[in-house]
């Protein structure tokens, strides 16, 4: 009788009855708040969380393990060359209440799998961002979906916000991989609105974090360290010096120049200053450490994020700056001037699927199979003079060339006849001769 009456506190009387069922039909009305919203989606045993070891993930393990009736939540780390940050990761995030850790060294990967064929798209986003953050995660969720299938997970969550681009790369890339598989967004479900309030709930479960106020928002990888919010949120404001942590400023730099050559083969980068490179990570710790010392790839831009809001950034890219120059001074000498210029329509449409985050679109990869098609003669080295912030062209050679010194010389030659040029432009010139006649003979061309 102890168990009947532990399920049935409220007396089974109609009238008892018709006020529950008044209560329960107030309740879906009402607003429902985030703590009641979670539990409403259905029950979750397992999640595997992209962890960082930042505040927000920190936090969101308990939140999840709280809201989710004790679920188990394994903390994903990428290493994806972002340095001592993941120094005391593992340890953290078992701190926090994970109940298994995994660091998973992505940047070769990162490097080979996604950056290198954006690189070889020529893809930058408005003219200035390197997308640096934009293809490190799809790389991240490729991970996250391969041990949260390998744990077997029924949920995956993540950390970003409802405001920035990275929740819909995170959940396209996931969507794309394990189309089944539940995603957890924290932070459009729970009640925490500032840092104020994520550190106060982490004080309550006792949560190991790092309370000290950093003045930016920064992302950071072996590719690029962005810095977003604080001073910058107002545009008319320029960068502090001292924000710079992966290059410097130009005016802080030796005053002498150095020359350095780059290597490509097929539109990739193998080698620096005549030394090949098998490693994509070597290689470009190197440029970086080269780039650095001239106060190479500081990038400030407004740009449009896809929901809608332009975002105020500051990127720092000294490698990245001095791949995507050499490897447009090869494709200026290796390619024709249809491809050239049709290529330039495709790498802003890739620019714009990476940063939307549509990497794993089909769309993506049909444009990869055509500048694939366009890199096999870029190919040859690449000389470059890097000084105080600028990177300026210094010579560029190969096999491959489609420059003709016989016919393009000023001196005299045997190749070309300048008499085709009167057939050539009177053809060339037709339809804007028909249209001036046309013009004459109404009156319209005055």
């Amino acid at each position: 009788m102890a168990k009947v009456k532990a399920k049935t506190k409220v007396k089974a009387t109609a009238k008892a009855k018709a006020s529950a069922k008044a209560k329960a039909v107030a309740k879906v009305k009402a607003p429902v708040k985030a703590k009641t919203a979670v539990k409403a989606k259905g029950k979750v045993k397992k999640v595997a969380l992209a962890y960082s070891g930042g505040l927000d993930t920190s936090v969101i393990i308990p939140w999840l393990k709280e809201n989710y009736d004790g679920c188990e939540v394994i903390a994903v780390c990428a290493d994806i060359g972002q340095g001592d940050e993941l120094s005391v990761v593992h340890d953290k995030a078992l701190a926090s209440g994970a109940s298994k850790v995994f660091i998973a060294d992505l940047t070769e990967e990162f490097l080979t799998e996604y950056v290198w064929p954006t690189l070889k798209a020529g893809a930058v986003y408005e003219g200035k961002y390197l997308l640096g953050t934009s293809f490190a995660r799809p790389v991240i969720a490729k991970k996250l979906v391969e041990i949260a299938k390998k744990e077997k997970c029924d949920a995956i969550a993540h950390g970003a916000t409802g405001k920035g681009n990275d929740q819909v790369r995170f959940e396209l890339s996931v969507k794309a991989l394990a189309p089944q598989m539940k995603i957890i967004t924290p932070w459009r479900e729970w009640e925490l609105r500032s840092r104020e309030d994520e550190i106060a709930y982490a004080k309550k479960h006792k949560i190991p974090i790092a309370t000290e106020n950093k003045t930016y928002s920064m992302d950071r990888n072996i590719w690029h360290l962005s810095h977003e919010g604080s001073d910058l949120e107002d545009p008319w404001n320029a960068p502090k010096n001292d924000m710079f942590l992966v290059t410097k400023a130009p005016e802080k730099v030796n005053d002498k120049a150095e020359v350095i050559e780059i290597e490509f083969k097929e539109g990739v980068p193998v080698g620096v200053n005549g030394k090949k490179l098998r490693s994509a990570k070597k290689l470009l710790m190197l440029l970086n450490e080269i780039g650095t010392k001239h106060g190479i790839g500081i990038t400030d831009i407004c740009e449009n994020r896809l929901v809608g809001m332009k975002s105020r950034g500051v990127y720092e890219n000294p490698g990245g700056a001095i791949l995507f120059y050499a490897h447009r001074e090869l494709e200026y000498l290796t390619l024709d001037r249809a491809t050239l210029h049709y290529k330039e329509l495709v790498a802003q449409r890739y620019a714009e699927l990476v940063y939307d985050g549509m990497w794993f679109s089909q769309l993506r990869e049909a444009l990869d199979a055509f500048v694939d098609s366009t890199q096999q003669t870029v190919t040859g080295t690449v000389r470059l003079k890097l000084y105080r912030g600028n990177i300026i062209s210094a010579g560029s050679k190969s096999e491959y060339s489609l420059y003709n010194q016989e016919f393009v010389t000023f001196e005299e030659d045997e190749v070309y006849n300048q008499a085709d040029g009167t057939g050539f432009v009177n053809l060339f010139g037709l339809p804007i001769k028909v249209r001036a006649l046309m013009q004459e003979k109404t009156g319209l061309l005055k």
